[in-house]
C-alpha cells in the first residue's frame, strides 16, 4: 500500500506537466482536436481520477479507521479507478492514431474537429486493441514489482510467509497477463496493418509490397533490411495466408514514412522483452508448483531486478506506437510539424526541457530513495530476525 502511494504520487507530479503542454507547446493541436481530446480527458477526470483518489485516501489513511472489508473494497476501487483512467487516456491517444466519429469544420489553421458520434470516437478502430494491450502490460508491471519485492525478502529470509503468498500471486497474475499481452499484441498488429500500413512496414522493415516475413534480428537501411528473417510468417500471422500482400515502404510517399530504424528496433526490443518475461515467469511458476523455488536462490536473485523488464517493454511499446505514426500527430489529418504553437520559439522549448529534466531527475532520485526505504523496512514496523550471513542490501541480492 505504501509503495503504491509513492508510485501514485510520482505519477501525479510528472503527469501535470503534460496538461500544461497542450496549451503552451501544442496550441494549434489543442485548437484542432480540443472538442475530441478534451471530452476524453474530462471523462477521465470525472469518472476515474475522483474515484481513484477518493478511495486512495481511505486506502492510505483508513487502515485503523475503517473495517478490513471496507479497506479491501477501497483497494479494489483504486484499481478500478486506475483502469478507468487508462480507458479514457488510451481512447484519446487511439483517436489520434485512428480518428473516427468526427467532422472537420473550417480550414487551415482555424480548422477544428467536432464530435459527431461520441461512441464512434470512443470505439475507434484501434481503441479496444490498444486498451487491452496497455492494461495487460500494466498488470505485468505491477505483478513483477510484487514478485521482485517478494523474491528480495525470500533471499534475505525475511517476512517469509507473506512473501511466499505474494510471490505466488504475483507470478500467477504476471503469467495470465503475459498470455493476454501476446493475444492483444497479435490483434493490435492486425489492426495496425489494416489502418496504419506505414507503421507496420516500418515495424518489420518491409520495403517491397508482397508477403511479409518475420525479422528476428536485423538492421533496416535504405531499401533493404539485413538480418535473420523467416519468410511469409508475418503474412500468415496477420491474415492466416502466407501469400497475403502487405504494402511496402517503397510504395509509400517519402513524406509519410516514419523513422524506420527507430520504429523497427523499438518494436523488436518490445517483443523480445515480452518473450523473455513469458519464459522467465513460466519457469518460475513451474518451480513454484514443484515447491522448489525457495531453494533456487539464483532464480530468486534473477527475479529481483526483473522488475525493470516490463518497465522497458512499456516504454519501447509506446515509442513504437508514437514514432511509428510520424509524421502525423493526428493520423492522416494533422502533421506534427503543423501542430506546434506558432509563438513558442525553439530556444524556449530547449530551456524548458532542460529545466524539467533536472526537476525530473531530482524527483526520480527522491522516488527511488523513498521506494528503497519502504521496501527495506518491509510490511512490519520492525524487521524480523535476520540470519547471520544473509544479504541485507539490494546490491548484495542482485546476481
Amino acid at each position: 500500500m505504501q509503495i503504491f502511494a509513492i508510485i501514485f504520487g510520482i505519477g501525479v507530479a510528472t503527469g501535470i506537466v503534460m496538461e500544461f503542454e497542450f496549451g503552451t507547446n501544442w496550441a494549434t493541436y489543442s485548437r484542432y482536436v480540443g472538442d475530441v481530446f478534451g471530452s476524453a480527458l474530462a471523462a477521465e477526470g470525472i469518472f476515474a481520477f475522483f474515484l481513484e483518489s477518493g478511495f486512495l485516501a481511505i486506502l492510505v489513511f483508513g487502515w485503523n479507521r475503517v473495517s478490513p472489508k471496507m479497506h479491501f473494497f477501497s483497494t479494489i476501487m483504486v484499481a478500478v479507478g486506475s483502469t478507468f483512467s487508462a480507458v479514457w487516456i488510451v481512447v484519446a491517444n487511439s483517436w489520434m492514431q485512428t480518428p473516427a466519429g468526427f467532422r472537420i469544420e473550417g480550414s487551415g489553421l482555424t480548422a477544428k474537429a467536432r464530435i459527431t458520434d461520441f461512441w464512434g470516437m470512443v470505439f475507434n478502430p484501434s481503441s479496444m486493441q490498444r486498451l487491452s494491450h496497455s492494461v495487460s502490460a500494466a498488470w505485468i508491471t505491477g505483478a513483477m514489482l510484487v514478485v521482485s519485492v517478494s523474491a528480495f525478502y525470500l533471499v534475505r529470509k525475511q517476512h517469509v510467509e507473506m512473501s511466499r503468498a505474494s510471490l505466488a500471486i504475483g507470478l500467477k497474475v504476471a503469467f495470465v497477463a503475459s498470455i493476454l499481452q501476446v493475444i492483444s499484441g497479435h490483434y493490435s498488429a492486425v489492426q495496425v496493418a489494416a489502418t496504419q500500413p506505414e507503421k507496420m512496414a516500418a515495424m518489420e522493415g518491409h520495403w517491397e509490397t508482397g508477403p511479409l516475413g518475420m525479422t528476428l534480428l536485423g538492421i533496416p537501411s535504405a531499401g533493404h533490411t539485413s538480418g535473420i528473417t523467416i519468410p511469409n510468417v508475418g503474412s500468415l500471422l496477420l491474415a492466416l495466408d502466407p501469400t497475403h500482400p502487405v504494402k511496402g515502404l517503397n510504395d509509400i510517399p517519402a513524406a509519410n514514412i516514419p523513422p524506420v530504424g527507430a520504429t523497427f528496433q523499438f518494436f523488436h526490443l518490445m517483443v523480445a522483452i515480452g518473450v523473455l518475461l513469458l519464459v522467465m515467469i513460466g519457469y518460475a511458476l513451474i518451480q513454484l508448483w514443484r515447491g522448489k523455488i525457495e531453494n533456487q536462490t539464483w532464480l530468486l536473485k534473477l527475479l529481483v531486478p526483473a522488475v525493470i523488464l516490463p518497465e522497458l517493454g512499456n516504454q519501447f511499446g509506446w515509442f513504437t506506437a508514437e514514432i511509428g505514426r510520424q509524421p502525423w500527430i493526428v493520423y492522416g489529418l494533422l502533421r506534427t510539424s503543423d501542430a506546434l504553437s506558432k509563438v513558442v520559439r525553439s530556444e524556449l522549448i530547449v530551456t524548458s526541457l532542460i529545466l524539467f529534466t533536472l526537476i525530473y531527475v531530482l524527483l526520480f532520485l527522491l522516488f527511488m530513495y523513498s521506494l528503497d526505504r519502504k521496501i527495506r523496512r518491509g510490511p512490519d514496523a520492525e524487521y524480523d530476525p535476520i540470519d547471520p550471513g544473509v544479504p541485507t542490501t539490494f546490491a548484495e541480492v542482485l546476481p
